[in-house]
């Protein structure tokens, strides 16, 4: 289903249609992201954490069918959401495409800052509230020199966070950085970091 502004959607949050999923799972596949995590860019998701101040930071390459986190930071913080049985959910290094934000940083093609989701609902009925606890987002694209978006640099929390302009910037420097080094990777083997 599409988001459409027109009718109401309630709490359902209705992810974008992705045209160019197809072409990016197939560049994802050349270039060998987006199916492993890689310890490289575990350490700059921990980088990322760090930057921001955030429990949770990722880099994230979505193809059709799914969110992978190739790069992910779990801090110590637990989600403050208890499930029936006791149980707090983990999230692991894959999600489904209608959870989170960053399907939308990919179609928007540029950054997205919600200091409170709950302060938007079109985002505020996402999935990863409800389940994870996420309150405050901060993403930008990672866009390679052919145009195409691959995935995703993110940092979120359980908590409202004040990201500001500070936060919009080093998101985006950060995505910058990141393509930079995955482009050099890609043109001539050196390691990502």
């Amino acid at each position: 289903m599409r988001y459409d502004p027109s009718r109401p959607a309630g709490r359902l949050l209705l992810t974008p249609e992705d045209k160019e999923a197809p072409a990016r799972a197939r560049r994802l596949s050349r270039l060998g992201l987006g199916e492993h995590a890689d310890p490289a860019l575990d350490a700059y998701a921990d980088h990322l954490a760090e930057l921001t101040r955030a429990p949770y930071a990722m880099v994230n390459f979505i193809d059709e069918h799914r969110q992978f986190f190739a790069g992910l930071h779990l801090s110590d913080v637990r989600p403050p959401v208890v499930k029936p049985d006791g149980t707090t959910p983990v999230l692991g290094r894959e999600l489904a495409r209608d959870h989170g934000f960053c399907p939308h940083v990919v179609v928007r093609r540029k950054a997205l800052v919600l200091e409170d989701v709950c302060d938007y609902p079109r985002f505020a009925g996402n999935p990863v509230v409800d389940e994870f606890g996420i309150r405050s987002y901060l993403g930008a694209p990672l866009i390679d020199s052919t145009g195409m978006v691959l995935g995703t640099v993110c940092a979120v929390d359980v908590e409202p966070r004040p990201w500001g302009r500070p936060g919009l910037e080093t998101i985006k420097a950060s995505a910058a950085e990141l393509v930079a080094r995955l482009e050099r990777r890609e043109a001539d083997g050196l390691p990502l970091l």
